[in-house]
């Protein structure tokens, strides 16, 4: 009965504590009230509640802070902590049923990073990167996962300290985060307005973690496409970005369930070394028909395709094995 009371508090708990996660059937994994955890990544959650016996603890393992659980109530709220020990003590617990746990972290929401910048939801249609928006034809669907930053290079510097030495030559850019399967950010990727070099330029909070975007809405329990950057994305079903990088979902899902779209670039040799590696590693790829003159996905759809043409033209032209070789050999015109 102690391990029901003690789930149930923690269950009300968890909407107050910062990246609240259920690791295991009796491990929580947060961001430390007590210190804060750590001040240069708003990502790292190193506080704990564990069980031992049939009692759940509080460990931080940033700030070494440990009490029991009741303790942590009477931290964080003290007439919660009456509650609990009345409960806890004294035998009011309905019944000894465990509490069904339906943790659904609220996504893009509480992440810190991007807890000042303004959603392209917000912005008037005749703000100038509204109207960039509006012009590459992206779905509004997206609008409030897409941000603006007036000043890049400080807003990078307060979230990765050191990243740029100075901030002369300071501009706006267009924020994509990179969200977890938690929806959690681990990543972002600022799109330049103007002649600034690197047109994207893509900043990792988590070094531990791939470069992947569209991780908080893929299910791999369907076939999954990975274009090379985030807006061709938005316009494919269940689909990933590699966010400027090789990307090789292993152990996720089989080869034969994967297909990659490369940029319409048949004179790129960058892009035809990596479309054979992907061919060799026995995944699906499109090759693009020679009648299609569009760049990548974005350009097809600003050219007049609807959506669903785009994804029945990717559909119909996507091989793999030999198939797959014979077409990229054709294909390329280096």
């Amino acid at each position: 009965m102690s391990s029901y009371i003690d789930l149930k508090f923690i269950d009300e708990l968890s909407l107050r504590l910062s990246q609240f996660k259920k690791k295991g059937d009796y491990l929580f994994n947060f961001r430390c009230p007590h210190c804060g955890d750590s001040k240069k990544s708003k990502t790292k959650a190193r506080a704990y509640f564990y069980r031992i016996k049939n009692d759940m603890f509080f460990k931080c393992h940033n700030c070494g802070e440990g009490q029991n659980l009741q303790n942590f109530i009477k931290y964080i709220d003290p007439s919660m902590s009456e509650r609990y020990t009345l409960e806890r003590y004294k035998g009011s617990a309905p019944s000894t049923q465990k509490p069904k746990f339906d943790f659904k972290p609220v996504k893009f929401k509480d992440t810190g990073v991007l807890d000042n910048l303004k959603s392209i939801n917000d912005l008037q249609d005749d703000h100038p990167v509204k109207k960039y928006i509006l012009k590459r034809m992206i779905p509004k669907e997206y609008y409030s996962k897409l941000f603006l930053c007036d000043k890049f290079m400080s807003f990078v510097n307060i979230h990765k300290p050191g990243t740029f030495p100075h901030t002369k030559g300071e501009h706006p850019r267009l924020i994509i985060p990179f969200y977890d399967v938690n929806g959690d950010v681990f990543a972002f990727q600022g799109r330049a307005f103007g002649k600034e070099q690197p047109k994207y330029l893509t900043i990792k909070l988590d070094e531990n973690k791939q470069k992947v975007y569209g991780l908080e809405r893929i299910n791999f329990q369907k076939q999954v496409c990975i274009t090379e950057g985030p807006i061709d994305s938005l316009f494919i079903n269940n689909c990933l970005a590699a966010g400027g990088a090789d990307l090789f979902l292993n152990n996720k899902i089989s080869n034969e369930e994967v297909t990659y779209i490369f940029d319409n670039e048949p004179r790129n040799r960058e892009i035809i070394k990596r479309m054979y590696k992907v061919i060799e590693g026995n995944y699906n790829i499109v090759i693009w028909p020679k009648e299609i003159q569009s760049k990548d996905v974005n350009d097809l759809i600003m050219s007049g395709k609807t959506i669903s043409e785009v994804n029945d033209i990717i559909s119909n032209n996507t091989y793999s094995k030999l198939s797959a070789l014979t077409k990229l050999n054709d294909w390329k015109k280096i």
